[in-house]
């Protein structure tokens, strides 16, 4: 298995027509020697399997390696639900800073280094060019819209500057725009027709590069402020106290936030009749949801984790997204798209929104009556309550018959856990009959489910999945 993400068959040069190739640098497009390269890294934080770096270091006099810090990520926000900046939580700012550490570190051991600039990127990475007489620019492809519209800034200034431009498809296994490409010029809204029309990558059969024979030295920055990797930001705030990994082994591999490697999603939504999300967007339900106060253990320790943390294993994931949307509170799913955005350090734009696109049946999976349970689901796979006690200290004492549903417990009980339902601990009825109440219409309304239980009774569940 690859643990980097490889480019597919081509990428974008704008010095000559031909597709790039892995397969040997005497494949890459000829380049004038003895020039300057600016090589911009974003999301491909690595020195071994990165086709821009590696063409760059190609021929080159001087290759300015740099990273640019953008206020739109980074500038603290002290009006966020948790600390960090607006669109970006502490995890995974403090995650992204110790990648570009270990980059800087990987790069020393070249003779270069990572230069670190501040500044909105596109105009940053202009002056860079004015400055340092750049005559290459190389950077790895990027399907953010986001960052879309600032390499299209920066290649059209490059452009009509002369500038040599070499940004390979690196990020994702295939170009999302050669797929669309295949498919008529529609995106694919399964995953079975995906792999159809994606078929095996272009550089399977190339062989994976995991070393550079060198990297030429940084030539002179002039007048733009340089600076280190920033350790400062991480300080400002205060770091979850304890270690939970020392409690919870993660049954998976937990690679995600290293590879942030993903399959091409697009989608405007379903077509496939009406959407299973109501779009209420009720704000308390959502920042209940949020803040992990919804009254179910389960839910509330999954979000618990996912703010200490900064990851949570998918199968949690997949129950906090139904929860939020389809399953019980029928809040829009960019809501918590966006929660996952800002607190996940292995967040990525197009598997975000698929992701939760998915786990609503707003797109690509639509039996939206198979509804993961608060409280089964859990319960299946930790019976005791272990997870739950531990996230959510309030409930240590708790018993287990009593630790997924513990609105249930008798008051001598909760009394004796020191924790009564309603004081302690949120009562989970206030919002959730109400919600219920609209998924039964939702149902009703679909002519699907019409046998369904009255929602005024606290225990009524919808059909639940697990």
């Amino acid at each position: 298995m690859r643990l980097s993400s490889r480019s597919l068959s081509s990428s974008h040069c704008h010095c000559c027509s031909t597709p790039f190739s892995f397969s040997s640098f005497n494949r890459y497009p000829k380049m004038k020697s003895g020039s300057n390269t600016l090589m911009w890294f974003r999301k491909g934080l690595r020195i071994h399997d990165n086709p821009a770096l590696e063409y760059a270091a190609k021929s080159s006099t001087y290759v300015y390696p740099i990273f640019v810090i953008d206020p739109h990520y980074m500038k603290p926000d002290p009006d966020a639900f948790s600390p960090g900046s607006k669109l970006a939580g502490l995890n995974r700012i403090r995650f992204l800073l110790e990648s570009l550490l270990d980059l800087d570190s990987s790069l020393k051991k070249f003779g270069s280094r990572l230069l670190v600039l501040h500044g909105e990127p596109s105009d940053v990475v202009i002056r860079c060019l004015k400055e340092w007489d750049v005559k290459r620019l190389c950077f790895e492809y990027d399907t953010d819209p986001y960052y879309q519209a600032l390499d299209g800034k920066v290649t059209n200034y490059a452009s009509e500057s002369g500038i040599e431009i070499f940004s390979p498809v690196s990020h994702t296994l295939f170009h999302p725009a050669e797929i669309i490409q295949k498919n008529g010029g529609k995106p694919p809204l399964s995953y079975q027709s995906f792999l159809k029309l994606a078929g095996d990558p272009h550089w399977s059969s190339s062989p994976l590069c995991t070393t550079l024979p060198m990297i030429p030295p940084i030539g002179d920055t002039r007048n733009c402020e340089v600076s280190e990797v920033p350790t400062e930001w991480v300080a400002k705030f205060e770091k979850p106290k304890g270690d939970p990994s020392a409690f919870i082994k993660p049954a998976t591999t937990m690679l995600s936030p290293y590879l942030k490697v993903l399959l091409p999603v697009h989608s405007r939504g379903s077509k496939r009749g009406q959407k299973p999300h109501l779009s209420t967007n009720f704000p308390y339900w959502a920042a209940a949801w949020r803040d992990a106060r919804t009254g179910f253990p389960w839910i509330d320790a999954i979000m618990v984790q996912l703010r200490k943390w900064g990851w949570i294993h998918h199968l949690a994931r997949h129950s906090v997204a139904c929860f939020l949307t389809r399953g019980d509170l029928f809040v829009h799913w960019e809501k918590g798209r966006n929660v996952f955005e800002r607190l996940l350090i292995d967040s990525d734009w197009a598997i975000n929104n698929g992701n939760w696109l998915w786990l609503s049946c707003s797109s690509f999976f639509y039996q939206y009556n198979r509804i993961y349970s608060p409280i089964s689901f859990g319960k299946k796979y930790d019976p005791s309550g272990a997870y739950i006690r531990h996230f959510l200290p309030v409930l240590k004492d708790m018993p287990k018959e009593y630790i997924y549903e513990p609105w249930t417990a008798p008051l001598s009980i909760q009394t004796k856990a020191k924790c009564i339902v309603g004081k302690d601990y949120p009562k989970p009825g206030q919002f959730n009959l109400q919600a219920s109440a609209y998924q039964l219409l939702f149902v009703y309304l679909n002519q699907n489910q019409t046998n369904q239980v009255c929602p005024v009774n606290p225990s009524w569940r919808p059909r639940w999945r697990w």
